[in-house]
């Protein structure tokens, strides 16, 4: 299929990233569906989404309630078939440098929301993708998915798995003509990097990550991974011996503050 597209579901469309794609996406004779939990900002999306044509729809949903993200996807999709799916809702957090637990709570919130949350919101919208026989489904992983970081390992762990639940997704979906583009930024300008304590190498504006996500969104591109040194360099990380890698790893600190 052809972008731009007409119909958008976006999670985690508040701030970040995922308020810069709503209002990249949104133009006359575009519906948007739009999710987040925060009641502001979301409606600031929106706002900026409806005044460049865009008719919105929004939901306040933790993606981790099923239920209610099944309810929610189904109702929009009868009003509005949906053709481009973008999980993008997500959340980090990490241990104390000094600690050699980052905790069962915090690490299980981390996977709920940035890999059960994507699933939450791919699966319910599956059959009637497939049904259409059209549509792209987009879900934004990050560089942290190639290789394990020693100071956020249930954020890496999380996103590992959204990286490889789209991967998996994409050849089962490809005889059904639905897309997969499987995103893995690196650092942009969103309230969860000014929570980051440490360097951001290379880093961008949301507004100039989500004109590379859309970009490759649009031409069908089944991976956008940026930036390129990053990537390469954490590629490497993973290939290399694992003595060479966790070096080099363990010099890179941080600290990701609570929100």
């Amino acid at each position: 299929m052809r972008a731009p597209f007409s119909v958008v579901i976006i999670t985690g469309a508040s701030s970040g990233l995922g308020a810069s794609l709503a209002k990249a996406y949104a133009a006359p004779r575009v519906a948007l569906g739009l999710q987040g939990r925060d009641r502001r900002r979301l409606q600031a999306t929106a706002l900026a989404c409806e005044a460049k044509g865009a008719t919105v729809n929004t939901a306040i949903i933790d993606v981790t309630d099923a239920p209610a993200m099944a309810s929610w996807l189904r109702e929009f999709d009868d009003r509005h078939p949906v053709d481009l799916l973008i999980a993008n809702a997500g959340t980090s957090a990490g241990p104390d440098p000094d600690s050699p637990s980052e905790g069962t709570e915090t690490a299980a919130r981390q996977v709920g929301v940035n890999l059960l949350g994507a699933i939450n919101t791919v699966e319910p919208l599956l059959p009637a993708l497939c049904a259409r026989g059209r549509g792209r489904i987009a879900a934004v992983a990050s560089i942290a998915a190639y290789r394990g970081l020693p100071y956020s390992p249930g954020y890496c762990a999380s996103k590992a798995g959204l990286r490889a639940y789209a991967e998996a997704l994409r050849p089962r979906l490809e005889r059904h003509r639905i897309g997969v583009t499987v995103v893995c930024p690196g650092f942009f300008d969103s309230p969860m990097t000014d929570r980051f304590d440490g360097p951001t190498p290379f880093l961008l504006s949301s507004d100039g990550a989500a004109r590379i996500v859309k970009r490759g969104i649009d031409r069908g591109r089944r991976r956008v991974a940026f930036p390129r040194p990053l990537v390469l360099g954490l590629q490497f990380c993973d290939i290399a011996p694992a003595f060479i890698g966790d070096a080099i790893l363990r010099r890179y600190r941080f600290q990701i503050h609570s929100a």
